[in-house]
């Protein structure tokens, strides 16, 4: 090779000592020589200083924080910081207990003795000894890496919290942590146990079948408790899976019953594609969509329908969509359905929209009447049963025509769709003007 043939000692002292640095030095002494070697080809070459860890599957947010960063003493460190929102997007890779497993074991199958042991008896007891640390470590250090790395429950964002809860179930999140940290408090115990007994081994048969017996314990071990492990590993895809919200965005949250049309008005607006069929609660989650005006990205929230009952009754989606209202910066878009067609009946509507409305009459709001395509017209309308004998003026009112200043649109005909784009470009705006003045939803003061 040229280069290697052209090298100076230093040269080769600080290319053995320092790649990295050698290759810069390299690249600004060609540019500054006339006979440099095609610069162009040097360009676009990337450096990067990456950590090594020997033997080990570590997550990365582990390795940066035992190895790179300077530690600290609890003394100088302060209280626990909230983290914003985009905590789940930072989990680590979770690795199968089963292969985590495997790759332990291979791995310290491959350390051998120390070096310069004579004695048969001694060197057999020192490669037991030394095989069942490095098998016990490979086993506890990511799961170390894995307790580090998962955010603690209670310093994370409420919306996130929420969706901790509601997602998992109450509590969940917490006990698979425990379980983890319980497998590796476990791991370490059997393997320095029987490390311990392997290394005051009398003969090589004894040593070896101490060795055996270590194995046999860990692997038992990983088969009894392992399964926190591949728990963890669904709750990091799901979590992963949940949509990022941006608290400096502006969010426009579609609220209303099931079927109401909530899902094909985000389509319109948005660049989410909910899934559209006609049965109650087709959406199963949050679906967040996003939409530009004038150079400017927003946020479009698909929620699951709500029904008239009071909190307590409620299921997990439609908590859901309480927990979007509560703890994000949102303008509300309500969906009505006045043809009852959805399954909901516009009485029943007109309650839940009459306690939302009241819950949150601080949010910048807009009433949308879908399916007007339905409404009038001479066509034949089957409405939802309710009972009409004590409807009170304003429920008659909102059957007719829906709230004050609603829009009426019809997907189908696109009917009101361009009136709506101008309204929610106008709100959207207000909202944008509210989060840049510091005004926003105090998650204290709308969950009380």
């Amino acid at each position: 090779m040229k280069l290697a043939s052209s090298l100076f000692p230093n040269q080769w002292r600080l290319l053995a000592s320092s790649p990295q640095l050698y290759l810069q030095s390299f690249i600004f002494s060609s540019a500054s020589t006339s006979k440099s070697p095609t610069l162009r080809q040097y360009r676009n070459l990337q450096t990067a200083v990456s950590p090594v860890v020997t033997s080990s599957y570590l997550p990365t947010s582990y390795i940066t924080q035992k190895q790179i960063e300077t530690p600290t003493s609890p003394e100088k460190q302060g209280p626990p910081v909230q983290e914003s929102l985009g905590a789940f997007q930072k989990l680590p890779m979770v690795m199968p207990s089963i292969d985590l497993y495997s790759s332990a074991l291979r791995k310290s199958k491959r350390v051998q003795p120390t070096k310069g042991i004579a004695n048969i008896a001694k060197r057999e007891r020192n490669r037991g000894a030394k095989q069942l640390d490095a098998f016990m470590k490979e086993l506890a250090l990511p799961l170390k890496g894995y307790m580090e790395s998962f955010p603690r429950r209670r310093l994370l964002h409420p919306y996130e919290r929420s969706l901790i809860e509601l997602t998992l179930g109450d509590g969940k999140y917490e006990e698979v942590l425990g379980k983890v940290d319980a497998l590796r408090k476990k791991v370490l115990s059997v393997g320095k146990e029987h490390a311990s007994l392997c290394a005051k081994a009398l003969s090589k048969r004894e040593a070896e079948d101490r060795l055996s017996e270590g194995v046999e314990k860990l692997e038992l071990v990983f088969q009894q408790e392992g399964r926190a492990v591949d728990d963890l590993l669904s709750i990091a895809k799901v979590l992963r899976a949940m949509p990022v919200v941006d608290l400096e965005m502006p969010t426009l949250c579609l609220v209303g019953a099931p079927n109401v049309g909530k899902s094909s008005l985000v389509r319109i607006l948005s660049t989410g594609k909910p899934e559209i069929c006609n049965y109650p609660f087709t959406t199963r989650g949050i679906l967040m969509g996003h939409v530009i005006l004038n150079y400017q990205r927003f946020q479009v929230t698909d929620t699951p329908g709500l029904l008239r009952r009071c909190d307590e009754d409620r299921n997990n989606l439609e908590k859901l969509t309480l927990a979007v209202l509560t703890h994000l910066p949102t303008a509300v878009l309500y969906v009505h359905d006045l043809t009852g067609e959805c399954g909901t009946s516009p009485s029943d509507q007109f309650r839940i929209y009459k306690e939302i409305k009241e819950r949150f009459k601080d949010y910048l709001w807009i009433d949308v009447v879908s399916k007007c395509d339905l409404l009038g017209g001479g066509s034949q309308v089957i409405y939802a049963k309710e009972d009409r004998s004590n409807d009170e003026e304003e429920i008659i009112k909102y059957r007719e025509t829906g709230p004050d200043e609603s829009f009426h649109v019809s997907v189908k005909t696109e009917q009101g769709l361009s009136e709506l784009k101008s309204k929610v470009k106008e709100v959207l705006s207000n909202e944008m003007e509210k989060i840049k003045s510091g005004v926003g939803v105090d998650p204290s003061v709308a969950s009380s």
